[in-house]
């Protein structure tokens, strides 16, 4: 494609975050140059990493250095997953920002497909689609089927603020997007002050609801119906370490307190959103009350189902 068709079309900064990420890397990487989309920059940016994908994320901005750049923070630190998001937010040229984490893969119409809503829907902050949880990925013949896509996604339409906080998990039961399957105007990230770098350790589990927290409150954002990336599923992803330490629910807890405090600060007094955030607390605040609720609502559930059956249907 010449030059001058090239610039007709938006720059997309595609940001691979990696630490320590060779099993899986280079799919990651190789599923960016198979785009259908062509003028997209592609932005390695390594927190620190001890193995070989250091060599691999250099190896490819060196071969390609028109079109992938590798970043890394001051003295090769690991700094968490946050820090290292918003170092590819500050070196990012695009006018929209995807992000792929180093263990999924992108389908090959993602970018063109985002692009092409994004752009026809000026309002929106963010675009996102279904992901397809990936099992196969193993090829082991008991993993061939079990690939899927949760029912629990919303309705494709636009959702405005602040909707998705209420509807999505953790404060709501539809399914939230993962980091690989979004795409962000790159001005908004700018203006809701990039990803939060308390988020370190265990607690980076959250660090993406926390940036999508801040959006959901601000910015109306496009659900689509699409299916545009394959979500590894695998034991040595960061939410499967933390499931099987045991800490999921103190990350969860100090996820919780922590909207609670940014809610406060930035003044927030929707009803619904200070709602859902309650119920969420409830659990580990006052655990006996949050049982005695549940088994109220279970009974009531019970209650309306014996209801609806007794009723006669014509």
């Amino acid at each position: 494609m010449s030059k001058d068709a090239l610039m007709n079309k938006p720059l997309v900064s595609c940001i691979i975050i990696f630490f320590n990420g060779e099993k899986f890397f280079e799919e990651a990487i190789e599923s960016v140059f198979a785009q259908s989309y062509d003028n997209w920059e592609l932005l390695l940016a390594d927190d620190g990493s001890s193995d070989r994908s250091t060599a691999i994320a250099q190896a490819y901005a060196q071969k390609y250095p028109d079109k992938v750049r590798y970043l890394e923070h001051e003295n090769h630190q690991n700094r968490g997953m946050s820090a290292t998001r918003n170092l590819g937010i500050r070196n990012a040229k695009g006018q929209y920002i995807a992000f792929l984490d180093a263990d999924d893969v992108w389908l090959p119409h993602k970018l063109a497909r985002q692009v092409e809503i994004i752009e026809s829907q000026p309002d929106v902050g963010m675009v996102y689609g279904r992901s397809q949880y990936w099992l196969s990925w193993t090829g082991n013949p008991e993993d061939i089927q079990r690939d899927y896509i949760p029912d629990a996604y919303l309705s494709p339409q636009i959702y405005h603020p602040p909707t998705l906080l209420t509807q999505c998990y953790p404060l709501g039961h539809a399914t939230p997007p993962p980091p690989s399957d979004i795409m962000l105007r790159r001005e908004i990230i700018e203006l809701l002050g990039g990803f939060e770098a308390g988020y370190q350790g265990i607690y980076q589990l959250y660090e993406d609801q926390a940036f999508f927290a801040k959006l959901y409150l601000q910015y109306p954002v496009f659900v689509s119906g699409e299916c545009w990336d394959k979500y590894r599923l695998h034991p040595d992803s960061c939410g499967s370490v933390v499931n099987k330490s045991g800490n999921y629910q103190i990350v969860r807890q100090f996820f919780l307190n922590w909207l609670e405090n940014y809610l406060s600060a930035q003044k927030i007094q929707d009803a619904q959103v200070w709602k859902a955030l309650n119920n969420a607390l409830l659990a580990y605040r006052n655990p006996t009350l949050f049982k005695f609720k549940k088994m109220i609502d279970r009974s009531n559930g019970q209650i309306r189902g014996l209801v609806k059956s007794l009723i006669p249907k014509y």
